[in-house]
Order: structure tokens, then C-alpha cells, then sequence
């Protein structure tokens, strides 16, 4: 059994902080349980492109509003708490926070904490050292 609190991963290496967002990386590949989970705040009024090419990604919002756009089809979703966007065929898209939002995310294959987005805005596919 695992229990881990934010507190114990806040300022540590699986605590990522950018000009955009933070992502607090509570479950990472290293667990081997086939997910990993994140707390991601991202900030009011910036604009984030991702696209996870090689990841599976689902997002709860737990606080703020914003919207989400799909870059393929041009679709906008409004995003507050309780909503759960899912990509599940690796879209490429833009999420825009009007307040300060803060989401639970999960990922498969699980991230390992040493990915870095690229040019646009995908996480490479990197795997755990078994």
C-alpha cells in the first residue's frame, strides 16, 4: 500500500513548476501500477498547448474555470469544477484557465517525472529502468 500526501512531494524533484503551470507528481511509473497522477495548477489567463502523442491523458478540475479547445475540430468545452475532459485519441489541444485551476491528472503509459514537453507540446514516450 502506498500513501502519499501532496506535502511529501511539494518542492522535491516530482514537484515541476513552469511560467504556465505546476504539477505535483503524486504516482509516477516507478510504482509500476500501469498510471501516474498529478495535481497540475495551471495559472489564470495563459495558454497551454499539448498534444500527448504518446500518452493517454485524463483530467479532473477540482478548482477554477477556463475552457478547452480541440484543435483539430476547432470544439471549445467550458472547464469548472467537477468537468473531466479525457483525450483519449491523443488530441491536440489548448487549455485556457480564466482563474488559477487546479486538476487531477492521470496518465498511461505513466510518466516517469523526466519528461519534458517539446515544441509541441508532447511528452515524449520515456520508460521506467526496470
Amino acid at each position: 500500500m502506498l500513501v502519499r500526501s501532496l506535502d511529501d512531494v511539494t518542492d522535491t524533484d516530482d514537484d515541476i513548476k513552469t511560467e504556465n503551470w505546476r504539477s505535483k507528481r503524486i504516482v509516477l511509473a516507478r510504482e509500476g501500477v500501469g498510471f501516474s497522477v498529478h495535481e497540475t495548477t495551471l495559472y489564470a489567463g495563459t495558454v497551454n498547448d499539448f498534444w500527448y502523442a504518446n500518452h493517454i491523458e485524463a483530467v479532473f478540475i477540482v478548482e477554477g474555470e477556463g475552457e478547452i479547445l480541440n484543435k483539430a475540430t476547432g470544439e471549445r468545452h467550458e472547464l469548472r469544477p467537477g468537468s473531466l475532459y479525457l483525450l483519449n485519441d491523443h488530441d491536440k489541444h489548448q487549455v485556457l484557465p480564466r482563474t488559477e485551476m487546479r486538476t487531477v491528472c492521470v496518465f498511461n503509459p505513466p510518466v516517469t517525472g523526466r519528461e519534458v514537453h517539446d515544441e509541441n507540446g508532447v511528452y515524449p514516450l520515456v520508460l521506467e529502468d526496470a
